[in-house]
């Protein structure tokens, strides 16, 4: 797809560091279906950012697949801030389930967070917490039983250590269910990859695995309950999220779609803003009729190259 006019390079601030970042940037495409996103990190070579393209051209020119629902449920996302924000952050979000960052800061200082936590969603409220592979074995398994006990129960511990193997492990130590999000997306075959034994649940998101309908299949392989998670998109990116998880035959768990609240803007007037704890599904993905505000002329001709390059491999 050769880009044109309708082409947007934006950049847009964090409220506060989430993975790392302190700005979200990519590009958006316009085709004859809508707009598509594009938007690997930084550190994500070409071969890595090719199923991003492909999730961003699928947008553009194929469209989604029908839904089987209307609405989704979604979980608010607290990243590592004092237990003050993330109290703020849950009472504020109209959520019934709160997914917490973990492992970047001291295991105390998650603790009182989980605590904040649940005092804001109350004893019915759902915690499920994200350590993105950064703990070893045995760490995992004395951090989550820690934090288990400071949320007053964890629904599940997401990728709490590297490998199939680790979670495997932490798996048979402790009682808390496990969600497999890494173990997936960065497989080298993700329909392949067995992680039945490994995990209770799958975290799917669209734009790594290679668009919507490429998603439902890695989905359909897992065979586990899956929980549709962003990857950091504008309303645009996330909008493709939202068409994933109303597409799946079942939905059992709120999914991690609420993820604009960590940006200090968007590139719609149509933002994808949770009212009562549901994204709506939407058709096709809102216009970003607001990316001026968030433009960059700075960056435009590396992410062009990019395109370019990550077109190519996704070419051959």
């Amino acid at each position: 797809m050769r880009l044109n006019r309708h082409v947007h390079v934006y950049s847009i601030p964090m409220r506060a560091r989430f993975r790392g970042i302190t700005e979200r940037t990519g590009l958006l495409i316009e085709g004859p279906a809508g707009w598509g996103e594009f938007c690997p990190f930084e550190e994500y070579d070409d071969e890595e950012s090719a199923p991003w393209l492909a999730c961003a051209l699928e947008a553009a020119n194929e469209g989604w697949p029908a839904p089987v629902r209307s609405r989704i449920p979604v979980n608010c996302t607290v990243p590592v801030v004092s237990p003050e924000r993330a109290h703020e952050i849950v009472a504020r979000s109209g959520c019934s389930t709160a997914k917490v960052k973990v492992a970047e800061s001291a295991l105390a200082e998650d603790c009182a967070r989980l605590e904040a936590v649940r005092d804001a969603l109350g004893p019915r409220g759902h915690v499920r917490v994200d350590a993105n592979a950064l703990w070893d074995v045995d760490t995992a398994v004395t951090a989550i039983r820690a934090m288990d006990r400071a949320a007053g129960g964890l629904q599940y511990v997401e990728q709490p250590c590297r490998t199939l193997d680790e979670l495997a492990a932490v798996r048979r130590k402790v009682s808390v269910p496990i969600a497999a999000d890494e173990s997936i997306r960065k497989a080298e075959d993700p329909l392949k990859v067995a992680v039945a034994g490994a995990a209770d649940i799958a975290v799917i998101k669209v734009a790594p695995l290679g668009g919507v309908r490429r998603a439902l299949e890695v989905a359909e392989a897992c065979g586990l309950p899956c929980v549709v998670s962003s990857a950091l998109e504008t309303s645009v990116g996330m909008a493709a999220g939202v068409a994933l998880a109303a597409a799946l035959p079942e939905l059992g768990h709120a999914c991690g779609l609420a993820t604009l609240s960590l940006f200090e803007g968007d590139v719609t007037s149509d933002s994808l803003v949770p009212v009562d704890g549901y994204l709506p599904v939407l058709t096709k993905a809102p216009v970003p009729d607001r990316v001026e505000g968030f433009g960059s002329d700075v960056l435009a001709k590396a992410w062009i190259s990019r395109y370019d390059r990550v077109l190519a491999q996704l070419s051959r």
